[in-house]
């Protein structure tokens, strides 16, 4: 379950993303423009230190870009190269923002959303001391199993700054599709689908296999 704060955030996540994607070589998009959320889906951190989300986000009539982000209260050792940038949370405080790519609290939730079909998280609002859920904009589904055992992830080793993605943990590879809906030559496993409003069929969103 993500519970959600109803609070202001300087600069907004859309914000970070207008000035961080044109730096991306898989970015298909001009510069200096406002971008605007397709859809999005949250996984959980077990532990409730991270916060994780997908954003699908586009300008004007152009494709729509597949951005995993984690939200962190200190910086990540090691993954400077991966902050998209940092914001203030007007309840959480200052949150460092990273491409989730390079994060492997989100490595982790990925794989278990692909090969265990571990689905989205729920997401609340507190409102007067009650949750209020909030409706998902877009849905997702693995094609892995329910019951499937799905291998620890200790650590990020490799990751490649284009589309596809490809992630090489200790334990499972993962290819997250920067340009959603098309098929990568060579993958193999399971895969994440996803639909959201405007792409009312489903569309791979990420492969997943054990290494």
């Amino acid at each position: 379950m993500a519970l959600l704060h109803r609070a202001t955030l300087r600069p907004t996540k859309l914000e970070l993303l207008a000035a961080w994607l044109p730096s991306r070589g898989w970015y298909e998009g001009p510069a200096g423009v406002e971008v605007v959320s397709r859809g999005a889906y949250r996984f959980d951190d077990p532990a409730g230190e991270v916060g994780i989300e997908t954003i699908l986000v586009g300008v004007a009539d152009g494709p729509v870009h597949q951005v995993p982000l984690t939200y962190r209260a200190a910086p990540l050792d090691g993954a400077d190269d991966w902050l998209v940038g940092t914001t203030e949370h007007s309840v959480l405080g200052p949150r460092w923002v990273y491409d989730g790519c390079a994060d492997p609290v989100y490595a982790a939730a990925l794989a278990h959303a692909i090969l265990a079909d571990a689905g989205q998280a729920e997401q609340y609002f507190e409102v007067d001391g009650r949750h209020e859920r909030r409706a998902p904009s877009m849905t997702i589904t693995g094609t892995g199993s329910a019951d499937a055992e799905v291998p620890a992830i200790g650590a990020v080793r490799r990751v490649s700054d284009e589309d596809p993605t490809l992630i090489v943990t200790d334990s499972v590879e993962l290819v997250v599709l920067r340009r959603p809906g098309g098929e990568v030559a060579g993958s193999a496993g399971a895969t994440l689908g996803g639909t959201w409003d405007g792409q009312p069929t489903t569309v791979p969103l990420a492969y997943a296999r054990v290494i």
